[in-house]
């Protein structure tokens, strides 16, 4: 074990120790810097666990380390198992609950800690804190998990059943460059680096299993791990906590995005620990900030839109206030609110008792047209009044070889987007209201329940809520997804029968202004957001491309009979 290097002054009494060692259960050295503040009396911890490199520190979201050390805390930034300085073999989430547990108990065993230690991290680092707390380390007090998802299937890698694929392969990229050249595979390496340059350019090849740069059998094989267990598994619950929310019993502070890739895997962990943390400190003490952020940066300025100078929440404050609480027992986080939201629409902030909010009542629109809802400039509509005994159908043809793209276009781009030329397309069905009488809020998560004949039973349904402002300019709110392997796994689907789709869509808190109009989009696919259907049985999409590929065509019914309709959840 090598000595830490000498401490370098950081100003205002805060010194920097790099290079701290120790050694988890089974010997592996993991490495940390360790920020220490002015005076000599003992502190609380703070512990962050990142494979990004841990000089860095999350600082493209948070305040640097010295800044929460010149607050009378120890910081503690560690590289975890098998990256940066650190010893082992990296693999995604398989080894940080026993690594964390025993970094937990290591960081409040340090002679200047006086052993009460709080873990702070957004993304993968906030994955970390939820599987070490699940062991229960009896050093960890609370944390502070952002944009990540305790549950990996669902909320991290798949949407519905399908791949999040531009995130999916961005990631496995990122990751796989850093294990080709710690192992001085130089080929691989100058592949992943040609790949890391022009990333669209990999999500648009099929079939994506069979990317050569991501799929080397000298790398690592989570990539195609990932992509080959397509259900939820003991796999996928083996390196998450969707199956121990019980083991966790410290309070946590969950921050959300509306508009990041990992939102509705943040929203379920917080749902999930409000109801069934292993204690009642903690049910009682889960907390909710969901700003109208993407995943990186947190900023007012979002896709196409300026959300004003409210989206800017100092969120390194929140982050004080809360561990001054716990750790320094101060009460200070006593009046906050239990679930602060950003209203998308009006950009201003609401306090909810929880989330979603038990005031919100269900509403249905009911999808309506004259058989030719296709593109924005089609008859479809969305009535308050329930639907006449006979509607024509509407048809859409799926067609994967040309995609409709994501929100964000064919990089899949997070935030707001104009969304007018996507609807141009006849490969879209829109359906709208009448410009609304008074304004309305959507609070929690719609859902969409529509009838759908398929011509094959292995197919993708996509839909979307949109915000027609007054200038007739639509924009997304949140989206929906599912496959039907997925959705009808018990029964499989059978073609050419109505069937009825039910379809719930990412979190959002939304006001609709008087004279706007409520929008749904109903797609096949939103790519590269997420991956594209063979439309074949027996076809996995990672095997999927033009030599495979086949249309599906897709009647979507609404009448007395066969009542499809967009559920929204209002606030009065």
């Amino acid at each position: 074990m090598m000595p830490p290097e000498p401490a370098i002054d950081c100003g205002d009494g805060v010194r920097l120790i790099r290079g701290r060692t120790m050694r988890t259960r089974d010997g592996i050295e993991l490495v940390s810097d360790h920020y220490v503040p002015a005076g000599g009396a003992p502190a609380p911890t703070l512990l962050m666990r990142q494979p990004y490199g841990r000089d860095i520190a999350s600082t493209v979201v948070y305040a640097h380390p010295v800044w929460f050390a010149r607050h009378g805390y120890h910081v503690v930034i560690q590289d975890v198992r098998g990256r940066g300085n650190s010893g082992g073999d990296f693999y995604p989430f398989r080894h940080e609950a026993e690594d964390g547990y025993d970094a937990v108990q290591w960081a409040a065993s340090l002679p200047e800690s006086n052993g009460r230690v709080g873990m702070y991290g957004f993304s993968y680092q906030g994955l970390t804190q939820l599987l070490a707390a699940a062991l229960q380390p009896p050093a960890l007090v609370a944390i502070a998990p952002a944009m990540t998802a305790a549950d990996l299937h669902h909320g991290w890698f798949y949407h519905g059943g399908m791949f999040r694929l531009a995130s999916g392969i961005g990631w496995a990229t990122q990751m796989l460059r850093g294990d080709a050249i710690r192992s001085r595979l130089t080929a691989q390496s100058e592949k992943l680096e040609r790949a890391w340059s022009s990333l669209a350019s990999s999500y648009a090849q099929a079939p994506y299993g069979a990317l050569s740069h991501l799929t080397d059998e000298a790398l690592p094989s989570y990539y195609r791990d990932w992509i080959e267990h397509d259900s939820p598994s003991s796999y996928w619950s083996a390196q998450d906590i969707s199956t121990r929310y019980g083991k966790s019993t410290v309070p946590a502070l969950h921050v959300v995005g509306w508009y990041d890739t990992y939102l509705q895997g943040s929203l379920d962990g917080y749902v999930a620990l409000r109801a069934h943390a292993g204690s009642e400190t903690a049910r009682t003490h889960q907390y909710l900030v969901a700003g109208p952020w993407q995943h990186i940066p947190w900023d007012r300025r979002i896709g196409e839109q300026d959300l004003g100078p409210d989206a800017l929440l100092d969120t390194d404050a929140i982050l004080l206030r809360w561990f001054n609480h716990w750790l320094k027992q101060d009460d200070s986080f006593a009046r906050e609110p239990r679930v602060r939201v950003f209203n998308l629409g009006t950009n201003a902030w609401q306090n909810l008792s929880d989330w979603p909010p038990d005031q919100a009542k269900e509403v249905p629109l009911y999808l309506g047209s004259e058989g030719k809802a296709n593109s924005g400039h089609g008859d479809g509509r969305l009535d308050w009044q329930t639907p006449a005994a006979s509607q024509k159908r509407d048809v859409l043809v799926v067609d994967p070889e040309v995609p409709v793209p994501a929100p964000g276009g064919n990089t899949a781009a997070p935030g707001p987007f104009r969304q007018d030329r996507l609807e141009a397309g006849n490969n879209v069905l829109v359906y709208r209201s009448e410009p609304l009488q008074r304004r309305l809020h959507v609070c929690g998560n719609p859902r969409v329940r529509v009838y759908i004949s398929s011509s094959s039973p292995e197919c993708d349904v996509v839909v979307k809520l949109t915000r027609v402002d007054r200038q007739m300019q639509t924009w997304n709110v949140c989206l929906g997804a599912a496959r039907a392997k997925a959705l009808f796994c018990d029964e499989p689907l059978v073609a050419d029968t109505p069937t009825r789709w039910t379809i719930p869509l990412e979190g959002t808190s939304c006001i609709f202004d008087e004279g706007e109009k409520i929008g749904l989009e109903i797609a096949g696919t939103a790519f590269p957001l997420l991956d594209r259907s063979s439309n074949r049985v027996g076809i996995p999409a990672r095997d999927a491309g033009p030599m495979n590929w086949q249309r599906v065509t897709l009647q979507i019914l609404h009448d007395d009979r066969f009542t499809s309709e967009l559920i929204l959840p209002l606030l009065s």
